[in-house]
This record gives C-alpha cells, sequence and structure tokens, in this order.
C-alpha cells in the first residue's frame, strides 16, 4: 500500500494510507497521521471542520513526490472530542486514469461488490 504525504501551503503536515476510497466518484480517504509541523495549523483546521478549507491549500503526493490532481481535500479533526486518531482526510475528484493507477485496490474492491 502507497502511502501519501500531505502538505498545507507547502508545508508538510502529515501522511495517510488512504486506505478507503469510492471509485466512481473518484474519492479517497482515510486516517490522517499528523506529523509534528501539523500542530501550528490544528487548531484553525479543527474550526474549518465541515467547512471551507481551500485557504489552506492541501496538497496530496505520492511518497516518491508526485502530487495527485483532485478537486480538492480536507480534513476533519475531531481529536480534542473522540482522542487522536479521530482526524479524517479526505480527497475529491480524482480524474480517471489516475485513481485506477493510484488506487488499484478500491478499484478492485469496488468490482468484486458486484460478484455474484
Amino acid at each position: 500500500m502507497l502511502r501519501f504525504e500531505i502538505f498545507s501551503n507547502g508545508q508538510r503536515i502529515g501522511w495517510s494510507d488512504l486506505e478507503l476510497g469510492d471509485p466512481p466518484m473518484g474519492v479517497a480517504f482515510g486516517v490522517f497521521v499528523p506529523s509534528p509541523d501539523y500542530s501550528s495549523f490544528q487548531q484553525q483546521i479543527r474550526a474549518s471542520t465541515q467547512r471551507d478549507q481551500r485557504h489552506f491549500n492541501f496538497a496530496v503526493h505520492i511518497v516518491e513526490g508526485r502530487q495527485i490532481r483532485a478537486s480538492g481535500v480536507s480534513i476533519a479533526d475531531y481529536s480534542a472530542d473522540c482522542g487522536p486518531d479521530a482526524i479524517e482526510i479526505t480527497v475529491l475528484g480524482i480524474e480517471y486514469p489516475d485513481y485506477g493507477e493510484i488506487f488499484p485496490a478500491h478499484v478492485d474492491a469496488y468490482r468484486h461488490q458486484f460478484d455474484v
């Protein structure tokens, strides 16, 4: 499984495995694991959970450096109420064929749910 690095305004703030997805919608999401630099953003991100987060200029990179082209990225941080594991990242609008190349396991799981 690939690991994805998450950036805000060019600064690395954490990573995710983006372990879940919705291939027809071009969506990948998963647990967000913050880096130490995340603490300088955390209160602002918590305050903007479920709101417009474009000003954070989130970017998701495959570990070898390639940025995933997507329509948007958001982080939902509920760690203050639910514990440190309650931070999730969602990447929206990943285009094909990129989605299938980056997340083949998501595509396979989606296809297999219709196997009879």
